[in-house]
């Protein structure tokens, strides 16, 4: 979706969403190791994701937009991308034979 048909609500929502989803990969922790933010900051975060998305999704459905809209690949079919592969083309070819052609 393009930046420019979207409301300033949802363009701050989508900023405030960035900026959080940034904290928590700056902040992140191996196992074994303390956290920097306290267990109340990590459950504000959690909270504030959850606000964001539930609001996000009134403001969709209030413009008559679909949630279920996910990125693509350029090459990407448009029919969903959904393919058929046979079972007898799944797994590797043997080195120096050539895949067989249907």
């Amino acid at each position: 979706m393009n930046t420019e048909t979207l409301s300033a609500e949802e363009r701050i929502l989508r900023s405030v969403k960035k900026v959080l989803a940034n904290v928590a990969k700056d902040t992140f922790t191996r196992p074994g190791h303390s956290h920097p933010l306290s267990d109340e900051t990590v459950q504000g975060i959690r909270e504030c994701f959850g606000l964001i998305a539930a609001r996000e999704r009134e403001l969709a459905e209030a413009a008559g937009r679909s949630m279920s809209q996910r990125p693509r690949y350029v090459d990407e079919p448009a029919g969903g991308g959904h393919a058929v592969i046979p079972l007898s083309r799944v797994g590797r070819t043997k080195p120096g034979k050539p895949e067989e052609q249907d």
